[in-house]
């Protein structure tokens, strides 16, 4: 099964991988752009949560899952800052599924500083899945449940279910 169709997204067999993310199905590069930094010459805290959206998507893609037939909505999100990042500097976002509802996926982020051989930060995030009317919940097939486990289990990762 193809997974990535980005290349914003690493290869999940890439060996160059960081040890700190080894337990995470879909790395997504970010590049830092010199416009992201606040008036205290670092990282807007805001960008973060455009990065996680990035990566959300990779993720959800990676697995089939965004495919136009089903909306999803940002129903919580959260982010912990543990170092300022600065321009220039690339980030790779761990993403991985914390537990798997019926409706819902509560998602884990690292960002990983390549310039600084370390975690920056950590997220989380709960999506809701809807119908294509955006009305209803939906829940997850037995097919995408197996396929996002499948995944997570490669990387030695099992999400609470």
């Amino acid at each position: 099964m193809e997974l990535f169709n980005q290349t914003s997204i690493v290869n999940t067999l890439d060996n160059h991988r960081p040890d700190a993310l080894s337990h995470y199905p879909i790395i997504h590069q970010q590049p830092i752009h010199w416009g992201e930094m606040d008036a205290f010459n670092h990282l807007n805290n805001v960008v973060y949560y455009r990065y996680a959206e990035s990566a959300r998507i990779g993720y959800l893609q990676a697995l089939g899952m965004f495919d136009g037939n089903m909306v999803t909505v940002l129903a919580q999100s959260s982010c912990q800052y543990l170092r300022p990042v600065t321009y220039p500097d690339t980030l790779l976002l761990g993403v991985r599924c914390q537990r798997l509802g019926t409706t819902s996926i509560a998602i884990e982020y690292s960002y990983y500083s390549t310039a600084q051989a370390a975690i920056v930060a950590t997220a989380d995030a709960v999506i809701v899945r809807l119908d294509s009317n955006g009305q209803d919940k939906m829940p997850w097939t037995d097919e995408e449940r197996e396929r996002l486990l499948a995944l997570e289990a490669t990387f030695g990762h099992i999400p609470k279910v």
